[in-house]
């Protein structure tokens, strides 16, 4: 039976396991920990209220992930607050996709981005993500570009 909660404590090195997985499917090759970076962040951003997840178990296993990072930008036209929800973690596994699961976690997510005052959700989407996005309502944004330090 599947059900939903947010992502607490108890679940978090699953959860960066999940990440982990999710990160190297979408193609990432560097070779190093991020284990301990992601649990600093999570730990830290959880408690502090910038960071939250919704997650599916099934049977007590998280087959499905979400995260949204709460941040503050100069306000633009677009989002005239500043507040913005930074959508990641978006994960599915694979027997379990195509059922509704991502969709529903969207959902809350971007409900707990609406509670905190956000003025716009961002992603940078996946290939396989982008229609589960555009059918949700999100629209394409061709300019995000990254400068790597």
């Amino acid at each position: 039976m599947l059900t939903y909660q947010r992502l607490t404590a108890k679940e978090l090195e699953s959860f960066i396991d999940i990440r982990i997985k999710q990160l190297r499917e979408e193609g990432a090759t560097e070779d190093i920990d991020l284990r301990p970076q992601l649990r600093e962040y999570y730990t830290r951003h959880m408690a502090d209220g910038t960071f939250v997840s919704w997650i599916a178990l099934d049977e007590g296993r998280i087959i499905a992930t979400s995260g949204m990072s709460f941040v503050e930008k100069p306000p633009y036209f677009g989002c005239p607050n500043g507040r913005i929800g930074l959508l990641s973690s978006m994960y599915t596994a694979k027997e379990y996709r195509r059922q509704g699961i991502a969709r529903a976690l969207l959902g809350r997510v971007v409900e707990e981005a609406k509670q905190y005052g956000c003025g716009a959700v961002q992603i940078t989407a996946s290939d396989a993500g982008t229609f589960l996005y555009a059918d949700f309502g999100f629209r394409r944004n061709g300019n995000f570009m990254q400068y790597s330090l």
